[in-house]
């Protein structure tokens, strides 16, 4: 049975959300699970549950703040063209991500030990500290390297973008400043798609999602940085985040707010604020007779 294109992609955008969640539940249950058998076998002499509090309480502070961390590398990404950049900023918040990971850790530890009758030590901080630390720079990292992997395979599943560059000699075959084609590599493979068959834009992060029939292709810029490479006759910025083509309106539904509500032919609604919307009134003339 065949599928239509991009039917995959699709779907897992879909449960994106709840798979990356259940990913990083699934990841951090497994690392404390055989961290807690080894430090079992490692403290034979002790009562089991020790060693099972100790890791336990470390893997559920880890799995509270990996949304901090994906939050900073969001920020901050960590790739090949941008790591010497964002490596300063990554060993600072290892920094606040140890000192809370002890924290909370050492807190549940206590809490547990006093259910039991027990008293927790967590001894002289500073030297245990440097310890942890040392642990928790690699979590950290791990962490990093967890979320660069996924980048990379997402992107070759779902293509990406980039603009046609100027060659080496002679005279480019279009114009670089306002390109008719963008290269796409997706899965090994390279085409080109029109500039027109690019439907709407949406800014994400250090980003631009190109869509493109039901694909969203990710090209390395900013959002006024292609905005003033498009066709003005063809693309409008609606939204701080959107630029929609005016080919692939098909309707407008005014808000009480002064803002707007476009819905593009495939049935994506895109906001249009209030800011912006004067500019598209300004250009209705050009918008499809159905909107």
């Amino acid at each position: 049975m065949q599928t239509r294109p991009g039917l995959d992609y699709q779907d897992f955008q879909r449960w994106r959300r709840p798979l990356g969640t259940a990913f990083w539940v699934l990841v951090t249950l497994l690392n404390t699970v055989f961290n807690s058998i080894v430090a079992r076998m490692d403290n034979p002499r002790i009562p089991a549950w020790e060693p099972w509090t100790w890791e336990w309480s470390s893997g559920l502070l880890t799995l509270v703040l990996i949304p901090a961390v994906l939050a900073v590398e969001w920020r901050w990404p960590f790739r090949l063209d941008s790591w010497r950049a964002s490596l300063p900023w990554h060993l600072l918040a290892s920094v606040p991500f140890s000192l809370l990971h002890v924290g909370g850790m050492v807190a549940l530890r206590k809490l547990a030990y006093a259910a039991l009758g027990e008293h927790y030590r967590f001894g002289a901080w500073w030297p245990n500290f440097g310890y942890e630390y040392l642990k928790d720079v690699r979590s950290y990292f791990l962490i990093i390297a967890l979320v660069s992997l996924s980048r990379l395979w997402l992107m070759r599943w779902q293509g990406e973008a980039r603009l046609l560059a100027e060659p080496d000699e002679g005279p480019p075959v279009e114009p670089v400043e306002r390109p008719e084609r963008f290269l796409v590599r997706k899965l090994g493979k390279e085409f080109l798609i029109n500039a027109s068959e690019i439907e709407w834009l949406q800014a994400s992060g250090n980003y631009v999602n190109l869509h493109v029939r039901g694909r969203d292709y990710p090209l390395r810029s900013t959002m006024a940085g292609i905005e003033e490479r498009l066709d003005t006759r063809r693309f409008v910025r609606v939204h701080r985040s959107y630029v929609v083509n005016l080919d692939y309106l098909a309707e407008i539904e005014p808000l009480d707010a002064g803002e707007a509500r476009l819905r593009m032919r495939d049935g994506v609604v895109v906001p249009c604020s209030r800011r912006y919307r004067a500019q598209l009134r300004e250009r209705f003339g050009e918008v499809p007779a159905g909107a």
